[in-house]
């Protein structure tokens, strides 16, 4: 049996956000593993949250975000934070993250929610850019393809809100992605960020 405590479990559960008993199921299945357990959990709510994903999504809140210190640019952002029901979308911890979310593209101004979203004339031109740079370089040819892959990885996780590291890891480590997939697998529904809007003056 696997070795851990009461406040190992209740530990793990603050951390994920998880229920008890998948809490306990985790430690168990990792050995007593917190990191392990955390992983576990996680690839838990993405299987689930996948299952999730068809279903209709018709309540949600709008996350606000102002920036308007003195000296520097103001900055407004608008995230769209879509749930199935009423009262998740109510929930303080919902209105809570889908600010916080706000904030985040504030800082980190991303250019698209997810990667489907991105053109793919603005994929293709940036892997000629990328392949390019690489030559100039002096990189074989053969490793050349790799390069792009690796830099495009990069180029998303710049660009895309979703593949972003949330920029509070006080709070949550992890992308805004993992983020919004602990959610849903919290609240047991489909979650999504449906919208994105970021204004700027004098940036």
């Amino acid at each position: 049996m696997a070795d851990f405590t009461a406040k190992d479990v209740q530990a793990l559960r603050q951390a994920t956000g998880a229920g008890m008993m998948d809490a306990k199921k985790a430690l168990e299945e990792s050995g007593g593993d917190a990191e392990k357990a955390a992983d576990y959990l996680r690839e838990k709510g993405i299987a689930a949250a996948a299952k999730r994903a068809d279903r209709e999504q018709g309540e949600g809140v709008v996350g606000v975000y102002m920036h308007n210190q003195a000296g520097r640019p103001v900055i407004g952002v608008l995230v769209g934070l879509a749930s199935e029901t009423d009262f998740v979308a109510k929930s303080d911890e919902f209105r809570d993250i889908a600010n916080d979310i706000a904030m985040h593209a504030a800082a980190a101004h991303p250019q698209w929610i997810t990667r489907e979203e991105v053109p793919d004339e603005v994929v293709a031109k940036e892997k000629e850019l990328i392949a390019a740079q690489a030559k100039n370089e002096g990189k074989p040819e053969e490793i050349v393809e790799k390069i792009v892959a690796g830099r495009i990885e990069s180029f998303y996780k710049d660009n895309v809100l979703v593949d972003q590291v949330f920029v509070r890891s006080d709070k949550f480590e992890g992308t805004v992605g993992q983020l919004v997939q602990q959610l849903a697998a919290k609240m047991g529904e489909n979650i999504s960020i449906s919208s994105l809007a970021r204004v700027a003056v004098g940036e």
